[in-house]
C-alpha cells in the first residue's frame, strides 16, 4: 500500500496540462523544420531574426572553425613522439623487454616455496628513453662518435670530436623541446580547449535554443492562421507567447556571443604558443650557433688535410 500512496502521490505533483503542451509544442516544430527543410514553407512566412544575431552568429562560427583548425594540428604537442623517426620499432622492443620482465618476475616470486626451480630475478628493463627527434639525434651522434673513435689511430679523431660536440648542443635542444611541449600544453592546449567546449559551446546552445524557439512561434503562426474561431483566441496567446520566448532568447544568444567574441583569451593564448616556440627554437639556434664554430673549424681543418694527402 506504501508502493500506491508513493505513485499516486508522484502522479498528483505531474502537470499532465503542461507536459502535453511541450510535447505538442516539440512535435509541431519538428513538423515545421521539416517543412523548411523540404521547401513547404514560404520564404515570407519565416520570421526573420536580427541582423545583427545573423552577423554574431556568423562570426562565432568562424571562432569555433579556427579555434578546430588549429587544435587539430596542435594536438600534436600531447605526444612527444610525433616527430621520432623510429617510434613503432623502439616501441615493439620496449615492450617485449618490459613483458619479458613482468613474466620471469613473476615466476620468481611465485615459485618460492614450491618445489619447482626457481628462475634467478631478471634484471629490470632499460629506462624508457624521450622518444623526440632532438632525442634521437643525441644518442645517435653519441653513438657514432664512440664508435669511431674507438677505432680512431689517435686520441683525437676530427669526425669523433665533430659528433661529440652535436651531441652535446642536441643534448640542450633535447630538453629544450621537451619544455616547449609541457608550456605548450599548460599554457595554450588546455585553455584554447576549454574555451572551445565552454564559452563557445555555451553560445552555440544559446543559438540552439533561438533556433527551436523560432520554430515553435512559426508553428504557433501556422496553427493561428488554421484555426477556426472557437480556437483563434488562444492560438493567438500561443503566438504572443511565442514572440515573447523568442525575443528572450535571441537577447541571450547575442549577450553570450558577444562576450565570446569580446573574450580576449585566444589572443592570449596564442601569444603563449608563439612564446613556447620562439625559446624552444632560439635556445635550439644558440645551441647549435654555439658548437657550428668548432665543427667549421674541424672541417676546414680536415679538408686541408685531405688536400696535402693528395699533393704528394
Amino acid at each position: 500500500m506504501d508502493g500506491w500512496h508513493k505513485i499516486s502521490s508522484s502522479l498528483s505533483n505531474i502537470n499532465f496540462a503542461q507536459a502535453g503542451s511541450k510535447l505538442s509544442k516539440g512535435f509541431n516544430s519538428s513538423v515545421q523544420a521539416t517543412k523548411e527543410r523540404l521547401g513547404q514553407v514560404a520564404p515570407d512566412e519565416i520570421t526573420e531574426l536580427p541582423q545583427e544575431y545573423k552577423d554574431l552568429e556568423a562570426r562565432v562560427d568562424a571562432l569555433r572553425a579556427a579555434h578546430l583548425t588549429l587544435l587539430k594540428i596542435t594536438k600534436v604537442y600531447e605526444h612527444e613522439s610525433y616527430d621520432y623517426p623510429t617510434h613503432v620499432q623502439e616501441s615493439i622492443h620496449e615492450l617485449s623487454s618490459s613483458l619479458t620482465y613482468n613474466i620471469s618476475a613473476f615466476a620468481a616470486n611465485n615459485l618460492k616455496g614450491t618445489n619447482l626451480p626457481v628462475p634467478a630475478s631478471p634484471a629490470p628493463p632499460p629506462p624508457t628513453q624521450h622518444k623526440t627527434l632532438p632525442h634521437a639525434l643525441l644518442r645517435a651522434a653519441a653513438t657514432a662518435s664512440n664508435a669511431v673513435q674507438a677505432t680512431a689511430p689517435g686520441p683525437d679523431d676530427a669526425l669523433a670530436k665533430a659528433l661529440a660536440l652535436y651531441a652535446a648542443a642536441y643534448e640542450t635542444v633535447a630538453l629544450a623541446r621537451l619544455d616547449q611541449d609541457a608550456a605548450v600544453q599548460l599554457n595554450f592546449l588546455h585553455p584554447w580547449q576549454t574555451t572551445l567546449n565552454t564559452s563557445i559551446a555555451v553560445a552555440i546552445k544559446a543559438r540552439h535554443a533561438v533556433r527551436l524557439s523560432r520554430l515553435e512561434l512559426d508553428a504557433a503562426k501556422q496553427t493561428l492562421k488554421n484555426a477556426n474561431p472557437a480556437k483563434q483566441e488562444h492560438a493567438r496567446l500561443e503566438v504572443e507567447n511565442a514572440e515573447d520566448d523568442l525575443v528572450q532568447k535571441t537577447e541571450v544568444a547575442i549577450t553570450l556571443m558577444k562576450t565570446v567574441l569580446e573574450n580576449p583569451e585566444p589572443i592570449k593564448n596564442l601569444n603563449e604558443l608563439a612564446k613556447a616556440q620562439l625559446l624552444y627554437f632560439s635556445t635550439a639556434a644558440e645551441a647549435l650557433s654555439t658548437i657550428q664554430g668548432e665543427i667549421d673549424e674541424l672541417s676546414v681543418a680536415a679538408e686541408g688535410q685531405y688536400r696535402k694527402s693528395r699533393d704528394h
